[in-house]
């Protein structure tokens, strides 16, 4: 019986991976609505000037990906994107709006935003697995006044204490 239950467990576990980052949905022909179906609701969702959409789909906080599915004018997808990686980071630049860096990596993890009123900071944290299969975080700080991207940081957890966590996928 136990072997029985673990086996409807994993397959349970196989199929709600099987929607994480949009696996299964063919481009050029699953339309939004089938993505929001095997995805779920969008953390975030823009009109392109094309007339297509961009919607963000954050796997945070434990996550290490932020998908970005992308449809063209008639509403079909175009591609689904992890863009938590160094070349989407290389992307940020100084003075970036927060709208820009938003579009780019989508929301950050909202317990992770600190404020830094001596240096009128805002701060925006995203969690991903680095280039050596280790957990990092890339940050981006924004100047409080302009709003705009002043710097970014990128750092292991292993580099702090408090975590211990490597990219088990």
């Amino acid at each position: 019986m136990r072997a029985r239950a673990f086996a409807v467990a994993c397959c349970l576990l196989l199929a709600a991976c099987a929607g994480y980052a949009g696996r299964g949905l063919m481009p050029g022909v699953a339309g939004e609505a089938e993505v929001r179906a095997v995805m779920g609701a969008p953390a975030m969702r823009w009109t392109l000037p094309d007339g297509g959409a961009q919607l963000a789909y954050p796997r945070g906080p434990a996550g290490f990906h932020t998908y970005m599915a992308f449809f063209d004018a008639a509403g079909r997808l175009e591609r689904i994107v992890n863009v938590l990686d160094s070349a989407h980071f290389a992307r940020v630049r100084p003075g970036m709006t927060q709208d820009e860096v938003l579009r780019l990596l989508g929301p950050s993890q909202p317990q992770w935003t600190a404020w830094f009123p001596a240096r009128d900071e805002l701060v925006w944290e995203w969690r991903y697995c680095d280039s050596w299969n280790e957990a990092a975080r890339f940050d981006v700080l924004f100047d409080g006044a302009t709003k705009t991207v002043r710097s970014t940081l990128t750092w292991t957890e292993s580099q702090k204490s408090d975590y211990r966590v490597g990219c088990a996928q």
